[in-house]
């Protein structure tokens, strides 16, 4: 369904067709503008590129190799240079009008960068009715000073002033926590909204990216050069770590007590899991 808000959306995609096929068919499912969607095949060797082009609107851009996330989200960014650019993961699916939910809730609550709220793994059930029922309860509540690389929403404002995703493809796996510390440095407000859901396979995207590009979980950026590629000491990532784990679970505390469900959630054995952990 059309938004009144000036939007685009980019998601980087390397094979994985399957999920892809799953989040445009949930897009087209909810009649989405594919004219404001970009997809950027990041060198897949199955037929994403063609599915993709058979796609009526659908933006594509095509990479002959695996530039890691950064390139791909910076690309589809320029390609159609919106207000708002909604970057995401393609092992998502989408919820009736959550674009609308999303942006409508970024404005009302003067943010500049916002999320939606997110069910993780199994998906065994309907996410318009979830979506429904947890935004009736939930009433337009927003966690703030939080958010997640899985959707995001951006304000073009905010990459003029602390800039895009490092395109480095040898940070893969590390880009999008680049970019949150560096929201947070620049004191930028954000916030995961209930007035639109998703639902997340978990990061096969990114799983199949970082594997064809070398990079190995025992090697990953998510170690101890975390300091130097952020220009700050050990101990005091270590605190900020500590700081937010800690305000993240009374987040979730007050959440379930107030509402019976948090904003991030898991779905195992036909259940959901609510929890702290993303």
């Amino acid at each position: 369904m059309s938004s009144n808000f000036n939007y685009s959306i980019t998601f980087p995609c390397l094979n994985s067709l399957d999920y892809t096929k799953k989040l445009i068919g949930s897009m087209l499912e909810n009649e989405e503008d594919m004219s404001k969607v970009v997809a950027v095949n990041n060198g897949s060797t199955d037929s994403t590129e063609k599915y993709l082009k058979s796609i009526k609107h659908l933006n594509v851009i095509t990479n002959k190799k695996n530039y890691g996330f950064g390139v791909p989200l910076n690309q589809g960014a320029m390609m159609l240079q919106t207000e708002w650019t909604i970057f995401m993961n393609n092992d998502v699916i989408v919820s009736k009008d959550w674009i609308e939910g999303l942006l409508s809730a970024a404005e009302k609550n003067n943010l500049k960068v916002i999320s939606p709220a997110m069910i993780e793994e199994s998906y065994d059930y309907d996410i318009n009715e979830h979506s429904n029922k947890a935004k009736f309860l939930f009433d337009g509540y927003v966690r703030n000073d939080d958010a997640h690389a899985v959707c995001i929403a951006i304000h073009e404002s905010v990459l003029f002033d602390i800039g895009f995703f490092r395109p480095t493809p040898s940070l893969f796996g590390y880009e999008d926590k680049i970019f949150l510390n560096e929201l947070r440095k620049n004191n930028i407000k954000t916030g995961i909204t209930s007035s639109s859901w998703i639902h997340h396979y978990g990061s096969v995207t990114q799983k199949a990216m970082k594997e064809k590009i070398g990079i190995l979980n025992k090697s990953d950026l998510s170690s101890n050069s975390h300091s130097k590629i952020l220009c700050e000491n050990f101990l005091f990532r270590k605190y900020l770590k500590y700081s937010s784990k800690r305000k993240r679970k009374k987040s979730v505390n007050y959440e379930i007590n107030h509402y019976g469900m948090s904003l991030i959630g898991r779905r195992l054995d036909s259940k959901f899991i609510w929890s702290n952990i993303y």
